[in-house]
């Protein structure tokens, strides 16, 4: 039995990690200031003997005995991350070096949840993790990507300076039951827009592409990130590379909630990329052959239900 931190455990992917991690027999300490995440999304495993939910801001340290860390704090959607853009950096910048002075003291190993946001607005298509990005450091988004970056760099000296036990994997759209509803994330917006009959928003002409992965197959990637040897440092890019358009998707969410909404569209936000892929080839050969298995269809059924309950309930 491993004991396991997760920052930001009560959040959207936080709580499934938190669940698959108890479920494979470890002890689970769930970090959380609950900006984005919740006590509802891990309420189901209050009952269980090696589950603990602790109330604390990365931004301040935080000392116990662990053997792993999976460093997932920070609001990773626009409208969170820019409601208060310094907090988003701070999350970032000073959580990162909180957890890796814990993992240093308890000579445990790390995984920094890295994001697909340090490609920027890409010139290189699908994104390889030897790309070094096109981002613009003085935008709107660039609390998240910056901090993000810097979160990187970090734990990269950590690890050459003092011999910290890293990880880091890139995270890619990532959909699924959980999800905060007002995130204003691509895939809550257009099934909750759908399941209330309402106009689905659509920024540009939807002709931006995105890939999206289940959580599921995120959460398998990085717990077998964590695990491999220690030799592999990353990054590893985890996200599902069947591409699609915004406007594909729309009309998918649409055929199925058997929605009457209709499609509107509204100007591109700042710096908003217009492609997203993830090339996997990494992960594939690093993390005994990972690669997603839950179709997108089958995932936002999933994913419907859940909002579908959660609304109407």
């Amino acid at each position: 039995m491993k004991r396991i931190l997760i920052t930001g455990g009560a959040g959207f992917i936080g709580s499934h990690l938190s669940e698959r991690l108890l479920m494979d027999g470890n002890e689970v300490i769930c970090l959380d200031n609950y900006f984005t995440g919740s006590k509802e999304n891990v309420s189901h495993l209050f009952k269980h003997p090696f589950f603990e939910l602790v109330r604390h801001d990365v931004i301040q340290p935080y000392y116990a005995e662990v053997d792993e860390i999976y460093n997932l704090a920070c609001p990773a959607s626009p409208i969170h991350y820019q409601y208060n853009a310094i907090k988003t950096i701070k999350t970032s910048v000073m959580g990162a070096i909180n957890m890796l002075g814990l993992a240093k003291r308890t000579k445990a190993k790390i995984l920094q949840a890295s994001t697909s946001e340090v490609y920027g607005d890409p010139e290189v298509h699908p994104q390889p993790e030897s790309y070094w990005g096109h981002v613009n450091p003085l935008g709107v988004r660039s609390c998240y990507d910056e901090g993000k970056r810097v979160a990187e760099s970090l734990f990269m000296n950590y690890y050459w300076q003092n011999k910290v036990r890293i990880k880091i994997v890139r995270i890619f759209n990532t959909y699924g039951p959980r999800m905060h509803p007002n995130d204003g994330r691509v895939v809550s917006n257009f099934i909750i827009q759908a399941l209330e009959n309402k106009d689905i928003t659509i920024y540009g002409d939807g002709s931006q592409t995105r890939s999206f992965q289940y959580v599921d197959d995120l959460v398998e990637g990085l717990i077998r990130m964590m695990n491999t040897d220690d030799s592999i440092l990353g990054p590893v890019n985890i996200g599902n590379p069947e591409e699609f358009s915004i406007l594909e998707l729309a009309q998918k969410v649409i055929e199925l909630t058997d929605s009457k909404s209709k499609l509107i569209f509204l100007p591109l936000p700042q710096d908003d990329p217009t492609q997203r892929q993830p090339d996997i080839s990494l992960a594939k050969k690093l993390l005994n052959n990972w690669q997603p298995s839950v179709q997108l269809e089958e995932g936002l059924l999933k994913t419907i239900n859940y909002f579908t309950e959660k609304l109407y309930k």
